[in-house]
């Protein structure tokens, strides 16, 4: 097996097992759903499994280097970086948008929920889900995103971390089974955006990853009512994801989109 088979499957078992473990405990804590869910620093612990078997490797993987990939292929004008970054964080509000459009074109009236309606102040609420979005990240985006696209075009690689993201997510899949159709697309086309969108960047892809990861949940709280199980605003997110990508497809020059890397490992 390569190394890079056993890197990432050892990523998985223990992002998906800690997860597991960790929303059993949570009801024990008394830390609430609504401001971090604990899961998701299951894949944080994943990359720390993975960091005590490997050191050097998963060093290069966070700092955002490609196996094959020269130094000066990372975008390196920082006025470029910022227009990556900037691009990926409007993104976000994008995909409320158009969500929230489409359920009033159809339904006739917006859901949307008041910050100041909900439980626990919403300062609070943001900075846990930008902390808890970034134990995500830190696994989905900066390791198991680089050890595929050292095989994979970053279209292809993308999309696959995009399934493994939303199937990491098993309790989606206790819902309807369209409700968890339209969660794995979301996924999937925002995998896909990460993907593109951090292509050529090496500093800030936590941050950046994090950031895009906590405006969509902070979207899905206020405006998609996302824990109610309800069809239609999940279906409707997942178009609104699906849009998303294909800008983002259609502005990446094809070359970049599809072309592996040469000289992985």
């Amino acid at each position: 097996m390569r190394e890079w088979k056993a890197e990432a499957g050892v990523f998985l078992a223990v992002a998906f097992v800690a997860a597991g473990v960790l929303g059993a405990v949570q009801p024990a804590t008394g830390i609430p759903q609504e401001v971090v869910q604990l899961t998701q620093f299951g894949p944080a612990l994943g990359v720390g499994a993975v960091a005590l078997l490997w050191p050097s490797r998963v060093r290069r993987r966070l700092a955002g280097a490609l196996p094959g990939r020269r130094a000066d292929e990372a975008v390196g004008a920082g006025g470029e970086r910022a227009g990556q970054g900037l691009l990926l964080l409007l993104t976000a509000p994008l995909i409320t948008v158009l969500s929230v459009a489409a359920y009033t074109a159809v339904e006739g009236t917006p859901r949307a929920t008041g910050p100041g309606s909900l439980g626990h102040p919403f300062a609070l609420i943001v900075v846990a889900q930008f902390v808890g979005a970034c134990g995500e990240e830190i696994g989905w985006r900066c390791l198991l995103q680089p050890l595929v696209r050292g095989r994979f075009g970053p279209l292809s690689a993308s999309a696959l971390v995009g399934v493994v993201w939303g199937l990491w997510h098993v309790q989606v899949f206790a819902q309807a089974p369209a409700y968890a159709a339209g969660f794995l697309l979301a996924t999937v086309a925002m995998s896909v955006v990460l993907g593109l969108a951090l292509e050529r960047v090496r500093a800030g892809r936590l941050l950046l990853a994090g950031g895009f990861h906590t405006l969509v949940n902070l979207g899905m709280l206020l405006f998609m009512d996302d824990e109610s199980g309800a069809v239609l605003p999940m279906v409707l997110f997942g178009g609104a994801c699906l849009l998303a990508a294909v800008l983002w497809v259609v502005r990446a020059p094809a070359v970049r989109v599809l072309a592996p890397l040469h000289g992985a490992r």
